[in-house]
């Protein structure tokens, strides 16, 4: 997830607590930065044959991989993956695990309103899913369901959180959950959302598919698909893996067909964890750590506490580069890192001194309607899902059942959804799409600033069009 809190101009003057703050950070995502990484599995080579490949090892392929294992326990499946698994958003995100499959209740009702009450309810049982997949396989990620908190910070935001209804707290109820000066009100949704060490959950999908049977090939990076007879062949650089049916689960990094690629842009997002809290520290914010955190602006922050008490705290920029470009230049950027310091300092003032060990960013597939769309090519042998925008930790499973019921080719209750069915516009080509990102996001911040939607975002609403991360 990302967005924004009420945050300041460039002019605005702070004390000298956040310069430096994280200057001794390592470049790293906190939950990937630990010996207990597991091993790469060796790349695929010579000539692979199998029911199902699936090609990615994020949270989409690992889901897909384990429930077709799940659902047809004598299925032959492979999975490769260019780099390592949990390597890209997968094992950078911040962890929560959130059941909306539509990016919040708002953007679903407004595009799918007819089916939004199915989707929420689809939504809160792939989550119990998720829990009862972790508990199954003893999965140890601290996976804790708290829900999550939303925050306002500017006094147009407190009617957004809806205070004549069940849920609401005032500045003093709100303060008492979680103390922070900045807080004008709040909600709490207690059911529908996990905090999560997104890495150790992927390496806990990979053991248990394995261990059912799937074969995993690491640094096996895909570089050509063509139907072949009745099935598929995959090239990767060692190898020849002839399949009946695919799965494409890349999400933001190039897609293999032509048409999804105009769907999704890469949208950075960054991310700051502090050093872990002394329990004295942690008691003075009186912070449930299972319970999640975001700002109600447009452009937010999302936080949270780790299982070892660190504060990950990210959000706030979502930094779109010219040409849909991906690089690794782009993973390290100061200017936006000073900015998450200095909001991190006016959130918690009581934490004055606390330095930053991790800073990192990762690559956001966003799409027009701000969720996942779906896909099949090859004459329906192979399916695809993309489009995230940042909730992919939770949504990613849905998807897995949606690709593998189109591979299928059997009518169900997912594949009739509208939602699964439509496609969304896609991105222009440039130089329109970064200029349009660009306005969006100037508007989005001066809404944030003023609560009024300027003349292109209203633009945007008729059109169905966004950018969001």
């Amino acid at each position: 997830m990302i967005r924004t809190s009420r945050r300041s101009s460039s002019h605005e003057r702070y004390d000298a607590w956040p310069a430096g703050s994280f200057d001794d950070s390592v470049l790293a995502p906190l939950w990937l930065d630990t010996p207990d990484r597991p091993a790469p599995r060796p790349a695929a080579s010579g000539v692979v044959h199998a029911d199902l490949l699936v090609v990615g090892g994020g949270f989409t392929g690992l889901w897909t991989a384990l429930r077709a294992v799940e659902r047809d326990p004598g299925l032959s499946v492979v999975l490769v993956e260019g780099d390592r698994i949990a390597e890209h958003a997968t094992g950078r995100n911040g962890g929560f695990c959130e059941a909306s499959l539509t990016h919040g209740e708002s953007n679903g009702r407004t595009r799918w309103p007819d089916e939004y009450d199915r989707l929420h309810e689809l939504g809160l049982r792939n989550l119990d899913a998720i829990e009862e997949t972790v508990e199954r396989y003893e999965i140890d990620c601290g996976f804790a369901r708290g829900g999550t908190l939303a925050v306002a910070t500017r006094a147009h935001e407190v009617g957004h959180l809806d205070p004549e209804e069940p849920g609401f707290l005032d500045a003093a109820a709100v303060r008492a959950l979680v103390d922070s000066p900045t807080y004008l009100a709040g909600r709490l949704e207690p059911d529908g959302t996990a905090v999560v060490d997104p890495a150790r959950l992927a390496w806990g999908l990979a053991d248990a598919a394995e261990e059912l049977g799937v074969r995993l090939h690491e640094h096996s990076r895909v570089v050509s698909a063509r139907r072949r007879g009745a099935g598929v062949e995959v090239r990767t650089d060692r190898a020849v893996i002839r399949a009946t049916r695919v799965v494409l689960a890349t999400n933001v990094f190039r897609n293999l067909l032509r048409r999804p690629r105009w769907s999704v842009v890469p949208v950075y997002d960054y991310v700051l964890a502090t050093e872990p809290l002394t329990e004295e520290q942690l008691a003075a914010l009186r912070w449930d750590p299972s319970i999640g955190i975001s700002d109600s602006g447009n452009q937010f922050h999302y936080y949270r506490v780790t299982p070892d008490r660190r504060i990950l705290w990210g959000g706030y920029d979502a930094i779109y580069h010219y040409g849909r470009s991906i690089s690794d230049e782009h993973a390290d950027r100061r200017e936006t890192f000073e900015v998450l310091a200095r909001n991190f300092a006016q959130t918690f003032p009581q934490l004055r001194g606390i330095r930053f060990t991790h800073r990192w960013s990762g690559v956001i597939d966003t799409s027009t309607r701000f969720c996942a769309l779906f896909g099949t090519a090859h004459r329906g042998r192979t399916a695809y899902a993309t489009g995230f925008t940042g909730l992919g930790v939770g949504a990613s499973r849905f998807a897995a059942d949606v690709m593998l019921d189109l591979l299928d080719g059997e009518s169900t209750e997912r594949t009739r959804l509208e939602m699964v069915r439509r496609r969304p516009l896609p991105f222009p080509p440039e130089p329109f799409a970064w200029l349009g990102i660009q306005a969006t996001r100037w508007s989005l911040s001066r809404e944030d600033a003023t609560g009024r939607r300027n003349a292109w975002l209203r633009l945007l609403d008729r059109l169905g069009l966004g950018f969001d991360s």
